[in-house]
């Protein structure tokens, strides 16, 4: 009998492996397919590198906006070869890892349970006195969708295999993953319509925030808000799809269909009702949100096999943590302990920081908001880049940093810097008594914090207020 199985070799898996070894080497970790993550892979890496790529074919093009006139043939044809060059020197360095454990510890295979202390994997059983599960997500498709155009439908796992930018693309979604390759592969000059369902796009809770992403995007992005596709027909050449648009039948071809809208998680996978008859839907497992436990098992599920936020930073932080409360079982330890922090690299950047607008609304959180308006702010005038805005949350009683909102070039930096405040329960007071250096993108937190400042400092000169 193992002290600890781990099941799932991604982000989560890996990084819980590397902190039991310290304690332990009665440990199998079983994986079912590549053992590398979905970052390094399909998610977080690679599509970095292709929003670099076309960041920096837009500021190239767009370098009037600086005064500067560029004369500039810019080819295309390797974007996919030079993503894919890097996507796999992430992967490498992760598999140089994994090959570096001993054999023993490692079996490739699809897991599934036969009891709460056994699973079968290519038909042996295997038996442990606790289980962390990490087997991640996939991304969610139609499949009548699939059925009809086959390989021309791609999902974010198969868009960075295609040899070369298609001459056009339709995006369903516009969530973080469909709005960052959207807007990257518009910037590289590909035809990209994106179809959404709502009028949301990306994560941003604030009202004043999603209007202006709203706006802003659409200046650069097709996208058709509130419409999805009615139907979808495969072509010699790529696909049709119609929609109806103002009460208005439309049709668009493209070459290929993009679909971003979420992931499901593979628990499905683990036959987990062999344990329990009740745990037959995954979506509704007994999963205690802060320990990651399945009801009161020596079973852990981490990572994005079962979060609302899907996130690499979380998901090693939960693959670590969890090895405590197994080897300590029944003493275990909440696993959400990192302050809240989202970032979505389109442009200008989107980021959620500890608590956002909604969440502190449905609380009741007694709060008042200090915004800043980048458009005006001193620094993003001279870069070039003054679009957008940034929130911040602050509770009226105790002034501390709750959360915040940011819609700016940069948030990706600027939104560390509150999280770091937030997990150290700074006052206003106290950020602001930070030095703040001019000129900078910085400068405008302290604009968004005088602003907030203002607010309480009111509030306390009248207290009937």
């Amino acid at each position: 009998m193992y002290d600890i199985i781990i099941i799932g070799a991604g982000t989560a898996g890996i990084a819980a492996y590397q902190e039991a070894i310290k304690y332990t080497q009665n440990i199998l970790i079983v994986n079912d397919g590549a053992w590398d993550t979905t970052c390094a892979r399909v998610g977080c890496m690679p599509s970095k590198v292709l929003i670099s790529i076309a960041n920096r074919m837009h500021n190239i093009l767009h370098a009037d906006e600086l005064s500067l006139h560029v004369d500039a043939q810019i080819d295309t044809q390797n974007v996919m070869t030079h993503v894919r060059q890097l996507r796999d020197r992430f992967t490498a360095a992760t598999l140089k890892q994994v090959a570096q454990w001993p054999e023993q510890h490692k079996l490739s295979g699809k897991a599934v349970f036969t009891a709460k202390d056994c699973i079968l994997v290519n038909g042996q059983t295997y038996q442990a006195k606790s289980f962390i599960i990490a087997v991640g997500s996939s991304p969610t498709v139609n499949s009548e969708w699939k059925n009809e155009l086959q390989e021309k439908l791609i999902t974010s796992d198969q868009i960075f295999e295609l040899d070369t930018l298609p001459k056009s693309i339709a995006v369903v979604g516009s969530g973080v993953i469909a709005l960052e390759l959207a807007q990257a592969m518009h910037r590289l000059g590909v035809q990209t319509d994106v179809f959404a369902r709502s009028r949301k796009v990306g994560v941003l809770s604030s009202s004043h925030l999603q209007t202006l992403a709203q706006e802003q995007l659409s200046k650069e992005l097709n996208i058709h808000f509130e419409v999805l596709p009615e139907r979808v027909k495969r072509k010699a050449h790529g696909l049709e799809l119609s929609y109806v648009k103002q009460g208005k039948l439309h049709s668009l071809e493209a070459e290929y269909m993009l679909v971003a809208t979420g992931r499901q998680s593979l628990l499905s996978h683990l036959h987990l009702e062999k344990i329990d008859p009740s745990f037959q839907d995954p979506k509704k497992l007994p999963i205690d949100l802060q320990t990651k436990q399945l009801a009161e098992l020596p079973i852990f599920v981490v990572g994005d096999a079962h979060t609302n936020t899907p996130i690499q930073h979380e998901a090693a932080h939960e693959g670590r943590g969890a090895v405590y409360s197994c080897l300590h079982y029944p003493n275990i330890e909440s696993l959400k302990t990192l302050t809240p922090l989202g970032i979505v690299f389109s442009s200008p950047q989107m980021a959620v920081v500890g608590k956002s607008q909604k969440q502190l609304n449905d609380q009741k959180t007694a709060f008042v908001t200090g915004i800043v308006d980048y458009s005006r702010q001193g620094r993003a005038i001279v870069l070039g880049e003054n679009n957008g805005a940034a929130e911040i949350y602050v509770d009226k009683q105790s002034r501390k940093i709750l959360g915040a909102e940011l819609f700016v070039s940069a948030a990706e930096h600027l939104a560390h810097l509150l999280a770091w405040m937030i997990d150290e329960e700074v006052t206003i007071d106290d950020a602001l008594n930070k030095p703040f250096y001019h000129p900078t993108l910085e400068e405008g937190l302290r604009t968004a914090l005088k602003h907030a400042r203002r607010q309480l400092n009111s509030l306390s000169s009248n207290p009937a207020d």
